[in-house]
């Protein structure tokens, strides 16, 4: 059994790494570290409640720490979490510099201990099912692929630390860009060049609120797009081959359900969970065929934690690399530099 702690109780906490964390097997969550608030204790009662670092990490049997902070804690909690000897998983975006990403990398490495980034979207079913579309060749050479975000919140959250100017990491192309670049960079490896523009809708906005970044390949480019003011969103997902198209509407259940706090207690959360309704499918058409409906796999975030599990005692390797986490990281940094200096810029370059 790995006896995990969370470190930080907001949305990211409550949603998308407790229950998580709760429903794998062979995973415990042990301790929450909640510094002002009694959510976690309201919520699971079971499960110990620490207010500082120093009390989460006097449990020597808690071997995973989580970190589900705001952006511009993520580097030294980590390092904190390390120095302890614990693995360490951190939400994402890794860290709000890639030289600290950099060093989170060297130091878990020197202590022997496992670092990874949240990427839990790989888990989303659409991605699920598009890799396996993908990669069987059935698209032919791909040209185009499109890949969007779409909120309607016509007003920033008042107070909410992800959009605000002084908050490192804030953003929509910091909070969402990590999801879209991840999944982009793990269909088709690193681009040549980056052309990307972060940018503001609403007039309150003191962070950006929508970006358009484009991936430029050797004979394919990967547009990937949020906006918060879209109350009719477009495809989620698009994608032109030499031999045909998928085009696919609405995102993986899983997110929503979790925010709700509508999710089975327990282990066994039924053969249901992450299910798409068929009129969200996907539309596959390839030329000199007729049009026909994809289902799309089951999403199922747990399989991140269960790889995480199995890395840790049986020596598996990661699903989500420190590496990939890095390469991420610089896609993100990298993009807003071309932002800011209206232009390409190669993926080579210097980030920061």
């Amino acid at each position: 059994m790995i006896r995990v702690g969370l470190i930080g109780f907001g949305l990211a906490g409550q949603a998308f790494h407790a229950p998580v964390i709760q429903a794998v097997e062979g995973m415990e969550l042990a301790c929450i570290l909640e510094r002002r608030t009694s959510h976690a204790r309201e919520k699971y009662p079971d499960v110990r409640l620490a207010r500082t670092m120093d009390e989460l990490l006097s449990d020597a049997s808690i071997l995973l720490c989580v970190v589900a902070t705001p952006n511009d804690s993520h580097f030294e909690l980590a390092r904190e979490c390390l120095a302890a000897g614990r693995h360490v998983v951190v939400d994402k975006p890794f860290a709000p510099t890639l030289a600290g990403a950099e060093e989170l990398v060297r130091l878990a490495a020197k202590a022997g201990r496992l670092i990874t980034v949240y990427q839990d979207r790989r888990w989303d079913g659409e991605f699920q099912t598009l890799r396996k579309i993908v990669h069987s060749g059935t698209l032919g050479e791909i040209a185009e692929y499109e890949a969007r975000f779409d909120r309607f919140r016509p007003q920033p959250k008042a107070n909410a630390w992800r959009e605000r100017k002084d908050q490192p990491g804030a953003g929509v192309l910091w909070d969402l860009g990590p999801h879209l670049i991840d999944q982009a960079l793990v269909l088709f490896g690193e681009p040549q060049s980056i052309v990307a523009s972060a940018f503001c809708q609403r007039a309150t906005s003191e962070v950006d609120d929508a970006f358009d970044v484009c991936m430029e390949y050797p004979g394919l480019r990967a547009m990937l797009r949020a906006r918060i003011i879209a109350f009719a969103p477009g495809p989620h997902l698009l994608i032109h081959g030499t031999k045909g198209s998928l085009v696919k509407y609405g995102m993986d259940p899983q997110e929503e359900r979790l925010r709700a706090g509508k999710f089975p207690e327990g282990k066994d959360w039924g053969a249901d969970w992450g299910e798409e309704p068929e009129e969200q499918w996907g539309t596959l058409s390839i030329a000199g065929e007729a049009s026909k409906k994809v289902k799309t796999e089951h999403g199922d975030y747990r399989g991140f934690y269960a790889n995480i599990r199995d890395a840790i005692e049986k020596g598996f390797a990661l699903d989500v690399t420190p590496e990939q986490a890095l390469r991420t990281l610089r896609a993100i940094v990298l993009a807003h530099k071309s932002s800011a200096e209206g232009r390409r810029v190669g993926w080579g370059e210097t980030p920061e």
